[in-house]
């Protein structure tokens, strides 16, 4: 009776072994595949900024591409800013997505 439980022991811990290294086999290969396709996709392209945020008749604008008028105007006297946060802003804030840009907005208002 011992010699069966330890075999049914056995052979659950192999099973459970055997399912764990597949899983990370698995994952890893998922993994090497994402880093491949996103090295050939950013080597194929050239990123451009989302937008760019910057003082803007001394409110902030939101700029995208090289134009010299914002297509946002974000309200917001930016003399009540830290000197350095109206520093950035003379300098210009490059934003990567509309993800960061919305972040930004609710940092800045609270």
């Amino acid at each position: 009776m011992k010699k069966i439980i330890s075999k049914k022991i056995f052979f659950t811990i192999f099973t459970a072994v055997t399912i764990s290294g597949f899983i990370v086999i698995c994952t890893l290969a998922q993994t090497v595949h994402h880093e491949k396709i996103q090295t050939k996709f950013t080597a194929n392209e050239v990123l451009q900024p989302e937008c760019i945020v910057r003082e803007y008749d001394g409110k902030i604008g939101v700029f995208r591409g090289n134009g010299d008028k914002p297509y946002k105007i974000i309200d917001y006297d930016i003399s009540l800013l830290s000197d350095y946060d109206r520093k950035e802003l003379a300098d210009g804030i490059i934003m990567e997505s509309d993800e960061e840009l919305r972040k930004f907005i609710e940092d800045i208002s609270t």
